[in-house]
């Protein structure tokens, strides 16, 4: 039950609260819902093409309460409340959720998960590109339970693929696109115990240089697991941590040159200036390595030396685009999971913010008619927002009443867990007494851990362009990547596309025409 404090404190910030003049008119609701519900019965007309072209944006850690506080955050970046506003996702007109768990867990972590969306097969947790037979850490579980993923798929068929990400380019999501590995901390073989290595298990840097060889774009961070042992770090000259970690003295950026055909044109970069002087129609094929680990938050970001996500997309799609057979991107915003690892949720949120922008050009670039586009995170976080906060609130203000049991304020945005749990004399802190405003600034948390952990609920799938209705209700995370090489007759599951061209022409198979008139559970 509220207490009569509580009622008070609410009712009387509501009622103070900003409520835009054309809200106050029922018209002006009516109207907003009949627009709505005519765009929907449009939506009766599916898209059967074929998808010539996928993009998969990927929001590690971006669950469903951070796409609504990053929406109001967009908003209030604009100077509006922010709740009304729409992220480039909320426009797509399909909508599913995906059920995250690993094999052997409940609350998942982004390894087995990036294997289940990319490879459309769970996996358990800890692992990338293997099937459930593969457990984490074991290199001789491995051999013959890999599994191939969609960005293998596409390139078999003639298309250009390429990977985008602000965390390093061998981290967990990505790595599953390419690599097969019992464990997803085997960056270089450095991080690999002495046994795997003698196994014969390759590190995941090893594998993106080896197994795909004719990847056209590879962008992020993670120079240090390309280079020797104590190399020093062409950016970082008197950092440690930023050298070299490989034990093999290979130069896997000299390994890439040289499996590079030599008519065609390879270009590596290190830093935003040669990324944007580069003529995209002109590279055939481009390694953008511009930190030596993850790349710094958007907040943070050294716009001379970093490129922003949205600027790494544009390339990419440049890139891609001119191979007439299409082509599949997959583009992480990975330091969203960062962010809220460390309570930092302004830090997670603006990272969501700079993905719809990425989203947003992207969109720009492409055709619904030929172009499927998925937006999904691999897992939640045990982040919320609350506490009755009136219209406009800045999401990371306080809320509008003091706790009725200590007597303190506190921040609409709270963690479950993290190191956010400060206790000062005994009680818990004030927050009025620090600056909760501030870019780095850690949430207050319910239980005190060094790092915030995923969350376990369902996440959102959102889809536009060719067989984007596939994606419907509520799967399993493993489904997604099935509905992407379905829609653009890609991989083992073809023969609906006889009459289809692979370059992407708009007349579909039988089995597609069946799919427009009939739900997808008459037909399976």
């Amino acid at each position: 039950m509220i207490s009569p404090f509580l009622v008070l404190a609410i009712g009387t910030c509501l009622t103070n609260s900003f409520v835009p003049e054309k809200e106050k008119d029922p018209k002006y609701w009516r109207d907003q819902a009949q627009q709505t519900l005519k765009y929907a019965l449009r939506l009766q007309k599916l898209n059967t093409n074929v998808a010539k072209n996928v993009i998969m944006f990927l929001g590690d850690g971006m669950g469903v309460s951070t796409v609504t506080a990053a929406r109001i955050l967009k908003g209030q970046l604009h100077h509006n409340p922010g709740e009304e506003t729409r992220l480039e996702m909320d426009k797509f007109p399909y909508v599913a959720l995906s059920k995250t768990y690993n094999t052997n867990a409940q609350v998942p972590d982004s390894a087995g998960t990036a294997t289940a969306y990319l490879c459309g097969v769970k996996a358990n947790e800890g692992t990338v590109g293997v099937s459930a037979a593969t457990q984490r850490t074991q290199c001789n579980t491995t051999q013959g339970n890999e599994v191939t993923s969609i960005l293998r798929w596409a390139k078999d068929a003639g298309k250009s693929v390429g990977i985008v990400t602000t965390t390093r380019v061998n981290h967990a999501t990505p790595s599953a696109a390419y690599a097969h590995s019992a464990d997803r901390d085997w960056y270089s073989d450095n991080e690999m115990p002495p046994e795997a290595v003698s196994q014969g298990c390759k590190d995941i840097a090893y594998q993106l240089m080896h197994n795909v060889r004719d990847i056209e774009v590879i962008m992020g961070g993670g120079r240090k697991y390309m280079f020797p042992k104590n190399s020093t770090d062409v950016e970082y000259e008197m950092d440690e941590k930023s050298r070299g970690t490989r034990l093999d003295s290979l130069n896997l950026i000299d390994i890439w040159k040289s499996f590079k055909p030599r008519h065609k044109h390879s270009h590596y970069v290190w830093n935003r200036t040669e990324l944007l002087t580069l003529d995209p129609y002109t590279v055939d094929y481009l390694l953008g390595l511009f930190e030596p680990g993850d790349m710094q938050y958007e907040l943070n970001r050294n716009n001379v030396t970093d490129p922003s996500l949205s600027e790494m997309v544009e390339v990419a799609i440049k890139i891609l685009s001119k191979n007439p057979k299409g082509f599949f991107l997959l583009v992480e915003g990975g330091r969203i999971d960062h962010g809220h690892h460390e309570g930092k949720a302004k830090q997670a949120l603006h990272e969501v913010v700079e993905m719809d922008r990425a989203i947003g050009k992207a969109g720009t670039m492409t055709s619904l008619e030929d172009t499927l586009t998925v937006v999904t995170a691999d897992h939640s976080h045990v982040f919320t927002f609350g506490g009755y906060t009136p219209r406009g609130n800045s999401i990371f203000g306080l809320a509008p009443m003091v706790s009725d049991t200590d007597k303190k304020p506190f921040t609409a945005i709270l963690y479950g867990n993290g190191p956010g749990y400060k206790v000062v004399g005994g009680e818990r802190e004030n927050v009025s007494m620090v600056d909760y405003a501030h870019n780095n600034y850690q949430a207050q948390s319910a239980v005190p851990l060094r790092h915030e952990t995923h969350g376990g609920e369902d996440v959102a799938v959102f889809a536009k362009g060719p067989m984007a209705h596939l994606l419907h209700g509520v799967h399993e995370q493993n489904y997604i990547p099935h509905v992407m090489a379905y829609a653009a007759c890609i991989g083992a599951n073809q023969d609906h596309c006889a009459s289809a061209s692979l370059a992407g022409g708009p007349s579909p198979g039988p089995l597609l025409l069946l799919l427009a008139l009939f739900p997808l559970g008459i037909l399976f």
